[in-house]
């Protein structure tokens, strides 16, 4: 199995438009014990519990530490962008939700879908976020071979909170979780096979969304059987696809990214580290025991040098693929 259908793959998801186009709070929603780490190696000391709470936006940048095209990421520089954004947001939702009460109807009779609607409008329209044009292809398009992950700025969410402002489907619902969060909406982010996606999950509404294009689509859970690749209930056991996530899986996506990016880059050793660290966080994964396998099979160096260099919980197997079976989708 490539590695560009175990991980996330550049999908454009056309929306449709918002009839309009146009503070509350500026920090994110957080519980008490909420963790802010300053490093990947703070964030990677937290237990499973700890990381609840923990803001999606600092995980997902703190993923980036050290990758190509994060040579000048300054953490707090993109988080003070998130809340400023919000705040932002946040008024041009109250500014214009005479048009959710003039016309409830449009908005599926849901105030929740009229807000993330005015929110993936303002991202689109007043800060300028696009998905990066290079990388979309259509899913019979996709090969394995093409480098999606090679910028760090395309894939992990420092690309659109600084002025390049542009993401992919891997970045941008991440982008709008961490907006969403800091306004207090009940946001999580889901996976299908090679795709991210977002979902509104309260105890008295659901549903799922895309914002890769100029608007907001909703989908069925049955949308993301079929696109981008089919899944069957076995695939959605094995890897919990279509399940909200909680935030040590969310941050094993982020490493499994991290690693992407390293393998593209040719860092063979860093991305074998990325993949055994979201390993230990979601073993259960089909996909990070495949890609964890495949890391393994490209390193050139012996497993029993890497395990000497701080990484003992590497399997000790030097070939797990031939107990792994894989699949194509």
């Amino acid at each position: 199995m490539s590695l560009i259908l175990v991980l996330l793959t550049g999908l454009a998801v056309a929306g449709f438009l918002s009839r309009d186009t146009s503070k509350t709070p500026a920090s994110v929603q957080k519980t008490s014990t909420a963790k802010s780490p300053r490093t990947l190696a703070e964030l990677l000391e937290l237990k499973p519990a700890e990381l609840e709470g923990t803001d999606i936006a600092l995980m997902n940048l703190l993923c980036a530490e050290g990758l190509p095209g994060a040579e000048n990421l300054k953490v707090e520089d993109c988080l003070a962008t998130l809340d400023k954004w919000a705040t932002h947001t946040k008024r041009e939702i109250d500014r214009n939700y005479h048009h959710f009460r003039k016309d409830p109807a449009y908005y599926y009779h849901s105030e929740a879908f009229y807000k993330m609607l005015m929110l993936a409008v303002v991202v689109y329209e007043d800060f300028g976020v696009r998905y990066n044009p290079k990388l979309i292809a259509p899913p019979s398009e996709m090969r394995g071979d093409d480098h999606f992950f090679a910028d760090s700025r395309d894939i992990l969410i420092h690309g659109m909170a600084s002025p390049r402002r542009m993401g992919t489907c891997s970045s941008m619902p991440i982008l709008y979780i961490a907006l969403g969060q800091r306004l207090g909406y009940p946001l999580k982010l889901v996976k299908a096979r090679g795709h991210l996606f977002m979902r509104w999950d309260s105890p008295t509404e659901k549903f799922n969304m895309d914002a890769t294009g100029k608007g907001l689509d909703k989908h069925d859970d049955d949308y993301y059987r079929r696109w981008p690749f089919p899944l069957t209930d076995v695939d959605i056991k094995e890897d919990d696809y279509l399940k909200s996530l909680s935030a040590a899986e969310e941050l094993s996506v982020f490493l499994s990214i991290r690693g992407a990016c390293q393998t593209d880059n040719g860092q063979f050793g860093d991305a074998l580290a990325s993949f055994n660290l979201a390993h230990q966080l979601v073993p259960t994964w089909k996909g990070n025991q495949v890609l964890l396998a495949g890391a393994r099979q490209r390193l050139a160096r012996p497993v029993t040098l890497v395990q000497q260099q701080g990484m003992a919980n590497i399997p000790a197997d030097p070939n797990p693929l031939n107990r792994i079976q894989t699949k194509s989708p």
